[in-house]
């Protein structure tokens, strides 16, 4: 039977966070609010706890899960041949609306799906999230809702999408935005914008002048 914390207030936040992180380190799944929309998410180097969210979310191994990260310090453990102007978009943009795609490091034991060496990385701009992630580490997450369908921006649509396959939910409310990250693939020489989300071309463009959009 699922579970669901009000983390608006200060009890069953506490409460909330400590279950939450407790069901992560079992391999179990958890939902929770960040700045975009909300995300289910699990240990992100438990190949089976992220197969389990892929299934929760009717998903196939071809779209691989992001990973969330609690501190810009988290990428030095996960990413390799990471380019200046991937820290200047890290500077500029983090935490918040922006998810960037670098070369993982190969010696990392985890099974996001079919990578190709790659990993999508995200610190998110949520204290909630923030607490989560700083507390387990790295989570596999992906937008809470069953593939094909609208992503959450509320705790309720979530848990009617997605049910007893989650152990936690943490709800937070509406999230503050309902536009998805914008992603951009700094595996290449050049930067690439792969999806326009909450940030455009033009404010990433500020930061990296060089940056191409992808057709």
């Amino acid at each position: 039977m699922a579970r669901r914390y009000d983390t608006n207030d200060a009890t069953d936040r506490v409460t909330g966070l400590r279950e939450a992180a407790s069901a992560v380190r079992r391999g179990e799944l958890v939902v929770l609010p960040t700045d975009t929309v909300y995300g289910i998410g699990a240990d992100a180097f438990s190949s089976e706890a992220v197969a389990d969210l892929l299934a929760a979310k009717g998903r196939g191994r071809a779209m691989p899960t992001p990973v969330l990260i609690g501190s810009p310090n988290t990428l030095h453990g996960l990413v390799t041949d990471f380019s200046e102007p991937a820290w200047e978009l890290v500077d500029a943009f983090w935490p918040g609306a922006l998810t960037i795609v670098a070369k993982h490091q190969p010696s990392l034991q985890w099974d996001l799906g079919d990578t190709r060496g790659t990993v999508a990385v995200r610190m998110p701009l949520h204290p909630v999230a923030i607490e989560l992630l700083t507390e387990v580490g790295p989570m596999a997450v992906s937008s809470a809702n069953l593939t094909g369908h609208p992503a959450s921006e509320d705790c309720d649509a979530a848990q009617q999408m997605l049910g007893d396959s989650v152990s936690v939910y943490l709800d937070g409310g509406p999230t503050p935005a309902s536009v998805p990250s914008s992603i951009v693939d700094v595996s290449r020489e050049v930067p690439v914008l792969l999806r326009a989300g909450a940030l455009s071309a033009e404010e990433l463009r500020k930061v990296v002048p060089d940056l191409e959009v992808a057709n």
